[in-house]
């Protein structure tokens, strides 16, 4: 009976995301070895969440900056997307003061920069990942989260000069701020 007589309200809020990239590349061949490139996101973002039950969603627009390089191979090619993340989100904690929370989900990615780099790669007009991350809630408003984005297509192609095709996969681990209005 208190379930029902308790006042059931979707949250909804809006605020703006930005972070860390923390990207490695990946081969498909070993030739080639990936490094460690850094870069950032940011853009607006929504949440909305079910009070009672904690349960959400998220969804941002963010504008992502990174390197897609190999070890060895010097390169200013930035990889530049407009990343659409979508995650189903749970929120637990102490009230509106403190809380945390796990997320998951699909984040669409569509290249707005490059179209080359490193060694005439052929970077891909869009790209899928998939999120896994969890963060914190602090006063209703600050959220401190990390992501770890698994790429689940290639992110571009090189073509040898023997006709060899090796694909690069990007995976990213991301640490974030978002503010909620």
């Amino acid at each position: 009976c208190l379930m029902m007589a308790a006042p059931v309200q979707a949250q909804l809020h809006f605020g703006v995301k930005g972070g860390l990239n923390l990207s490695k590349a990946s081969f498909s061949k070993d030739a080639l070895k990936g490094d460690n490139q850094t870069g950032w996101f940011i853009g607006p973002m929504a949440e909305f969440t079910l009070p009672i039950i904690g349960v959400g969603a998220d969804i941002a627009a963010l504008y992502s900056q990174t390197d897609l390089a190999a070890k060895g191979y010097d390169t200013d090619a930035k990889l530049k997307t407009f990343e659409i993340p979508v995650n189903l989100k749970w929120s637990f904690g102490l009230g509106s003061m403190f809380g945390a929370y796990i997320a998951a989900g699909p984040q669409f990615g569509f290249n707005i920069g490059n179209k080359k780099g490193f060694m005439d790669y052929e970077l891909k007009k869009n790209n899928t990942t998939f999120n896994v991350g969890a963060g914190v809630k602090l006063i209703r408003h600050i959220q401190i989260g990390v992501n770890y984005n698994f790429a689940l297509s290639h992110t571009a192609t090189i073509e040898t000069t023997n006709e060899e095709v090796i694909k690069i996969k990007n995976n990213t681990w991301q640490v974030s701020l978002a503010y909620l209005f």
